[in-house]
């Protein structure tokens, strides 16, 4: 497998500019997830990738021969489209079998192939149908077979689970992340999910309006976010932001807001430098608040709404005017109206400056 390189490539349509000059470099074999909200340019690098869109400026790498002048079919890549794109007149066999028919491959070897990807993908028994016939989930095995059958270096997923239910979603995530690791490919996958591109990631690019806020593996993203953006954007449910200011008393840094008063640990001191900037946003994520308030710093929240899961609610609170969620292990539903207190450990805490974003 290529390792690939967009080496600051651009794309503008008329006087848009989609992406600014971008720069990423993609591993051999390794499952990277561009990820990021609508319109922030992903699936626009992913079919710049493809050849379907044409680059404005830079130049896109296989190892160190470039390949933005060679025509799609000649970049050895298969895609998986967002709306399947199954031919409605084929069977499954003949749909999974397209590419090779174009590059008239020998016909026993076509019949092998798509055999075995049909069996890899439990739909050996639907090669007779017709499209219309299958389930969305059936369809979207369909077109990731269609592309598995190509048996191309690289292959692409532009938001392959977003036109399925959420419990089938969750069943082809899982039947993804397992295929990943029987399959030694290089794959790039794009979605707005935060929670597919924490399952099947090794790696994550998180993008916003063209341009790369982080890249890291999921791990790295949740734990050492470089911004708010990221923050905001990994992890489910998000993150809470509260406005506070940083004040020193007592050899002590302090982060106080309308509500709560919170201790900053040494390292979280030592990271500022001395400096004690005035306003910023604290990040706390919902399962960092403790029902005992004796851990850490206590701080009270006033229940508004209870989502009860099962096991678990997520609790829709406020500190002062600020919304707080607030993951709670409970196996009863809690009454809403009541007031809570919780326990916060400073070293949960993050600051980000108010202005920038960029995390303190």
């Amino acid at each position: 497998m290529p390792k690939i390189h967009f080496d600051h490539i651009e794309k503008s349509f008329g006087t848009v500019r989609v992406l600014p000059p971008l720069d990423l470099q993609l591993n051999d074999g390794e499952f990277t997830v561009l990820v990021g909200p609508s319109g922030c340019g992903k699936s626009t690098t992913l079919r710049i990738l493809a050849g379907l869109e044409s680059l404005s400026a830079g130049e896109i790498y296989f190892d160190d021969a470039p390949i933005s002048h060679l025509a799609p079919k000649d970049r050895d890549l298969a895609m998986v489209f967002q709306d399947y794109a199954l031919y409605p007149h084929m069977d499954i066999a003949r749909n999974m079998s397209f590419a090779l028919r174009l590059q008239r491959a020998p016909r026993a070897e076509i019949a092998a192939k798509v055999q075995r990807v049909a069996e890899m993908l439990n739909i050996a028994h639907l090669l007779d149908r017709k499209p219309a016939e299958l389930s969305g989930g059936q369809r979207q095995r369909v077109a990731m077979g269609r592309a598995l059958v190509r048996d191309a270096s690289t292959f692409l997923f532009d938001e392959p689970l977003s036109n399925l239910d959420a419990k089938l979603r969750a069943k082809m995530r899982t039947e993804l992340a397992e295929m990943r690791d029987t399959l030694d490919k290089n794959m790039i996958y794009v979605t707005h999910d935060q929670i597919e591109a924490m399952t099947l990631g090794d790696r994550i690019v998180v993008m916003s309006e063209g341009v790369i806020q982080q890249q890291g593996s999921p791990e790295e993203l949740f734990k050492t976010p470089a911004n708010q953006f990221v923050a905001g954007f990994i992890g489910s449910p998000t993150m809470n932001f509260l406005g506070g200011s940083l004040a020193r008393e007592a050899d002590r840094l302090w982060v106080r807001g309308d509500g709560f008063l919170l201790p900053l640990t040494d390292e979280q001191s030592g990271r500022l430098n001395g400096n004690t900037p005035g306003d910023v946003s604290v990040g706390i994520r919902p399962s960092s608040f403790s029902a005992d308030p004796k851990v850490g710093a206590p701080i009270e929240l006033h229940l508004a709404v209870s989502e009860y899961l099962g096991a678990q609610s997520v609790l829709v609170t406020r500190c002062g005017e600020e919304e707080v969620l607030v993951e709670y292990d409970s196996a009863t539903p809690m009454k809403s109206g009541v007031s809570m207190t919780f326990g916060v450990r400073p070293e949960d805490i993050m600051l980000f400056d108010r202005a920038s974003g960029a995390r303190l």
